[in-house]
């Protein structure tokens, strides 16, 4: 299993890059240098400007894979869910148990992440910070609709629906399965960063995880 792991290639929508940026060289150090910047600087003042003086590359030679700094955000967030999707179906496939699977499942989309060796110009420990602390701005803006429309979310919403099923197996009568989903992948989220800024409004500590919660919490909504 390690050696066919070892070959995946996870795929990200084409509509967010100009060119693909795991076909060179250069592309791979735009990617493994903008998680490192992003996480340095904050999306906010991350430019392309200076991402090109950190790997020593024009700014315009940036512009040929993506056409702005909102475009390379969807890209890092397309890629972090299909690399959460992939861990989630190699994880859970061979349980056959409907509430282990589920539970392994919750485990893997609100735990921290771990360095991953399989894909080395990519550190998803920091990138997991960006999609924390950053990750929202890539969906909250005027042009969600069309950019929804035109398949920018598809891995995030596949994710989603595939947590939902997992629910559904369990109790094929619950009438909120996607919204508990989507509470799910967004909550582990948000209580990772107020563990981190805002310590004082959850009961989420070293003791209490994330995990914890939300297995708790669908525990009792699928009873």
């Amino acid at each position: 299993m390690k050696n066919l792991l070892s070959v995946v290639k996870i795929s990200v929508p084409d509509q967010v890059y100009l060119k693909d940026p795991e076909t060179s060289d250069l592309g791979k150090r735009i990617i493994e240098n903008s998680i490192l910047l992003i996480d340095e600087l904050g999306f906010d003042s991350f430019t392309f400007k200076k991402l090109g003086t950190k790997i020593g590359s024009n700014e315009s030679s940036i512009y040929r894979y993506f056409e702005s700094k909102h475009k390379l955000l969807l890209y890092l967030s397309s890629w972090y869910w299909a690399w959460l999707e992939y861990q989630l179906v190699v994880e859970t496939f061979s349980l056959s148990n409907p509430k282990e699977k589920l539970n392994k499942a919750v485990a893997i989309v609100t735990n921290t992440v771990a360095f991953d060796r399989n894909f080395s110009h990519i550190n998803e420990v920091v990138l997991y910070k960006i999609i924390v602390n950053e990750s929202s701005k890539s969906f909250l803006t005027k042009e969600v609709d069309s950019e929804n429309k035109e398949g920018y979310f598809e891995i995030y919403k596949r994710l989603i629906t595939r947590l939902s099923d997992m629910m559904l197996a369990i109790n094929p009568h619950y009438a909120f399965s996607l919204s508990l989903a989507s509470t799910v992948l967004e909550g582990g989220l948000h209580q990772h960063f107020l563990q981190a800024h805002f310590p004082s409004i959850t009961n989420c500590k070293k003791d209490k995880t994330p995990t914890d919660f939300f297995l708790d919490l669908i525990e009792n909504a699928l009873k």
